[in-house]
C-alpha cells in the first residue's frame, strides 16, 4: 500500500509535495514508530522527538519562511499529518496542536512583532506551544466560554480555566511554553471573541490537574490552565479585541482537515496490518483472506478509506489557510474519516482476534487513539449542526 511517484496527483501534487511525504514517511517508520508505544505506555511526550521535528522544518510546515517556516500549503499538512499519524496518532495529536493550533494561527492572524517574537523558536521545537479554547463547561458551545480579559491600563487580566488542552504540560509539573488564548474582553457581546498570547511565567498563570488514564492519544499530555488575574501585555493581544471569533472559523478549517488526515493514517495502518495477517495467517488450512468474513473487513475498509482519502485531499488543494470559506467539508470531512478510521480498527482487530488486543500488533493501540476523532476538534453531532446550518444555504450541490 506504499505510494508510489504520486507526483502529479492529487496526493501529491508538486514534486514538494512528494518529497515531503517520501520524507515524513521515512521519518515515521524509522523513529516515530519505534517509539511510539513505549511513549504510550508511559503517558509521556517525546520532546527530542518534537525537536527532529524542527530541524526537518515540520514544526512551521505553513509558517513564512521568514520567520523559520516551510512555507507550505494544506495539502502538504495533510500529508504530514496523514504520515506521522500512521506511525503514532498520539504523538500525531501534539503535533497538530502546535504546528496548527499555534504556529499557523499566528502565522495567518498574528501581528509581524508578534511572529517575530513566537514563530523562529515555535518552527525550530525550541518552544512546545498549544492553544486554549475548551473549558470544564464550554466544548461544543465554544461561544458559551467563561474565561474574561479586563483592560487595565497597559495590560490585560485574564481570569478562567481552559480544560482538555493538548500540550498544556510538556513534562510532569512543567506548563508548555506559549498558548494562544481565547477569552471575552469585558463587556463584549457573546459572539466577539479575543486572542491573546500567554506565555509560561507570567503572572497568574499556571499549570492545573493533568489529565492521565486516557482512553487513547496518551503520547500526547492533556492538561487543564488556570488563569487567576493573569498579566498579559496588551501587545500580546492578536488582532483587535472582539475579532478573533473569525481566526477561531479560519482556523478549525485547517484543524479539522489535519485531524481527518490522522485518520487517514490510523486506517491505512490498519488495513495494513489486517491485509499482512490475513494473507500469511491460516485457519481450517487455508488463508485467513479466503474467507467471505475476512474478505468483507478488508475490501470495506478499503474502499471507506480511498473515499475519506480523496475527501480529505481534495478539500485540502481548495483551502485557503488565510480565510475560511470552506468549513462545509472541513467539517465533512472530519465527520467521514474520524468514524471511518474508528470503524476500519476496530475491524482490524477484529481479523486479529486474540493477536489484535493485544499491543504487540498495533491495532489495539490504533483502535483506541481513533474514538478522539470523534470528540476532539468538534464532536460528531457539532459537525453534523455545522453541516446542516451550511446545506440549509444552498440550493444545489456541485
Amino acid at each position: 500500500m506504499v505510494d508510489g511517484d504520486n507526483t502529479g496527483t492529487l496526493y501529491a501534487p508538486s514534486p514538494e509535495h512528494q518529497a515531503l511525504r517520501e520524507m515524513v514517511r521515512r521519518l515515521a517508520e524509522r523513529e516515530i514508530e519505534p517509539q511510539a508505544a513505549e511513549h504510550d505506555r508511559l503517558e509521556r511526550f517525546n520532546r527530542a522527538l518534537f525537536e527532529k521535528l524542527g530541524g526537518l522544518g515540520l514544526l512551521g510546515i505553513t509558517a513564512d519562511p521568514k520567520f523559520g517556516g516551510a512555507g507550505m500549503d494544506a495539502v502538504a499538512a495533510v500529508i504530514a499529518h496523514e504520515e506521522i499519524s500512521a506511525a503514532d496518532p498520539g504523538f500525531a495529536l501534539a503535533y497538530l496542536a502546535h504546528a496548527v493550533l499555534f504556529v499557523n494561527n499566528l502565522s495567518v492572524h498574528g501581528s509581524e512583532e508578534q511572529k517575530r517574537r513566537f514563530l523562529p523558536d515555535a518552527c525550530a521545537g525550541r518552544t512546545v506551544c498549544g492553544m486554549g479554547m475548551s473549558e470544564p463547561g464550554a466544548g461544543t458551545d465554544v461561544l458559551g466560554m467563561q474565561t474574561t480579559a479586563t483592560k487595565q491600563g497597559a495590560r490585560y487580566l485574564l481570569d478562567g480555566t481552559k480544560m482538555w488542552i493538548t500540550n498544556g504540560a510538556v513534562s510532569p509539573g512543567e506548563l508548555g511554553d506559549a498558548f494562544l488564548v481565547y477569552a471575552r474582553v469585558a463587556g463584549a457581546s457573546r459572539k466577539h471573541l479575543s486572542m491573546f498570547l500567554v506565555e509560561k511565567g507570567a503572572a497568574g498563570f499556571s499549570l492545573g490537574q493533568v489529565i492521565k488514564d486516557k482512553l487513547g492519544m496518551r503520547a500526547s499530555t492533556t492538561a487543564e490552565l488556570v488563569f487567576a488575574q493573569c498579566v498579559v501585555p496588551e501587545q500580546n493581544l492578536v488582532g483587535q479585541e472582539g475579532e478573533a471569533t473569525l481566526h477561531m472559523m479560519c482556523n478549525l478549517e485547517i484543524e479539522r482537515l489535519t485531524l481527518a488526515a490522522m485518520g487517514l493514517g490510523i486506517a491505512r495502518r490498519s488495513i495494513e496490518i489486517m491485509n499482512a495477517y490475513a494473507r500469511d495467517r491460516t485457519s481450517f488450512g487455508r488463508p485467513l483472506r479466503e474467507f467471505g468474513q475476512v474478505q468483507r473487513h478488508l475490501a470495506e475498509s478499503y474502499a471507506e478509506y480511498a473515499a475519506g482519502r480523496a475527501y480529505v485531499y481534495s478539500t485540502a488543494a481548495r483551502l485557503d489557510l488565510n480565510r475560511p470559506g470552506h468549513r462545509l467539508d472541513s467539517d465533512g470531512a472530519k465527520l467521514f474519516c474520524a468514524t471511518m478510521a474508528k470503524n476500519v480498527a476496530d475491524r482490524a482487530v477484529q481479523v486479529l482476534g486474540g493477536n489484535g488486543y493485544v499491543g504487540e500488533y498495533v491495532v489495539e493501540r490504533l483502535f483506541r487513539d481513533a474514538k478522539l476523532l470523534e470528540i476532539g476538534g468538534g464532536t460528531l453531532e457539532a459537525h453534523q449542526k455545522n453541516m446542516a446550518r451550511e446545506l440549509g444555504g444552498l440550493d444545489r450541490l456541485g
